[in-house]
C-alpha cells in the first residue's frame, strides 16, 4: 500500500487520542473511514472533525471490541457497506496499573478482553477482507511496553507483548502465503492521551497521582505526531513502528542491557512511581 487515497480504512477506539488523530490523518489523505468506539459522544466529534478534514465518507458505529460476536458482525457489515476493506487499525486499548499481587481478576479479565481479545478478533475477522482487497494492511497497536517489561504494568505488558507476537507471526504468515497484505506492529511511548485518566488501578495505587505522573512527566508526544509517524511507517511497509523519542531510547536501553534492564527499571520505579496506599 503506497497511498490511502480512495482506500477503506477501519479504526477502532476512534473517539479520542491516537484513534481520532489517525482518523483525521487518513481523512486528509483521501481515505474512506469506518470508525468505532464505545464512547458515542467522542466518536460523533471525531466524525465531525473528519468531515472538516475532507473525509470522502465516514461510517460510525458503537462497538465494544471485547464482544467477539459484535465485532464479527461489525466486520461483515463494514465490508458489505464499502464493498472492500483495505486497512484495519486495531487501536482500541485500555490500561491497568498496579503490582501483579494486588490486581483483581475482574480488572485482569477486563484489560485482557480489550487489549488482546479485541486485537485478536479484529485481526481474525478483517484479514480475509484485507486479503481479498488485493492491497491490504493490518495495523495493530502494541506499546513500548510490548518491547520492555515495566514494574506496575505486568498485565498491560502481557497484553502488549502478546499483541506484538501475534502481529509479527501474522506478518510472517502473509509473506509465506504470498498474500497482498502488509502488517505493522506499532509501539508508542508516552502519548498525550486520556488513557491514564481512564485506566483502572489496583486497590493500592493512587489513581490520581498515577495519572498525574503520566500526564506531566511521561506523555511527551502528541496524538497528531503519533498518527503521522504511524501512517508514514505503514506507507513505507515497515514491520515495526516506534513512536516517540522515549520509545526509541527505552527500547535501545532494553536491548543493550538484556535481562539487567529489569533491575534498572525496578530502581527507577522505586524513585519515580507514587507510593502504594496502605490497606487498612
Amino acid at each position: 500500500m503506497k497511498t490511502l487515497d480512495g482506500k477503506v480504512v477501519v479504526i477502532t477506539g476512534a473517539a479520542s487520542g491516537i484513534g481520532r488523530a489517525l482518523a483525521l490523518e487518513c481523512a486528509r489523505r483521501g481515505a474512506l473511514l469506518a470508525l468505532s468506539d464505545v464512547d458515542e459522544a467522542g466518536l460523533a466529534e471525531t466524525v465531525r472533525r473528519a468531515g472538516q478534514a475532507g473525509a470522502r465518507e465516514v461510517r460510525a458505529d458503537r462497538l465494544d471490541v471485547a464482544d467477539r460476536a459484535a465485532f464479527a458482525a461489525y466486520a461483515s457489515a463494514v465490508a458489505t457497506h464499502f464493498g472492500r476493506v483495505n486497512m484495519m487499525v486495531n487501536n482500541a486499548g485500555v490500561a491497568l496499573a498496579g503490582d501483579f499481587v494486588d490486581l483483581d481478576y475482574d480488572d485482569i479479565d477486563w484489560i485482557m478482553g480489550i487489549n488482546l481479545g479485541g486485537m485478536l478478533t479484529g485481526s481474525k475477522e478483517f484479514l480475509p477482507h484485507l486479503i481479498a482487497s488485493g492491497d491490504g494492511h493490518l495495523v495493530n497497536l502494541s506499546s513500548l511496553f510490548g518491547l520492555v517489561p515495566m514494574p506496575g504494568q505486568s498485565v498491560y505488558n502481557a497484553t502488549k507483548f502478546a499483541v506484538r507476537g501475534m502481529t509479527e507471526a501474522i506478518r510472517s504468515e502473509m509473506i509465506r502465503a504470498g498474500h497482498p497484505v502488509g502488517v505493522t506492529s506499532v509501539h508508542p511511548g508516552g502519548i498525550a492521551t486520556a488513557i491514564a485518566r481512564s485506566a483502572r488501578v489496583s486497590r493500592r495505587e493512587d489513581a490520581a497521582a498515577t495519572a498525574e505522573l503520566f500526564d506531566t512527566k511521561l506523555a511527551r508526544t502528541t496524538p497528531e505526531k503519533a498518527a503521522s509517524v504511524i501512517v508514514a511507517g505503514v506507507l513505507r511497509g515497515k514491520a515495526r513502528v516506534l513512536v516517540g523519542p522515549d520509545a526509541y531510547a527505552v527500547h535501545h536501553l532494553g536491548q543493550l542491557l538484556g535481562s539487567r534492564f529489569q533491575d534498572v527499571a525496578a530502581r527507577v520505579a522505586r524513585k519515580t512511581l507514587p507510593e502504594h496506599v496502605e490497606i487498612v
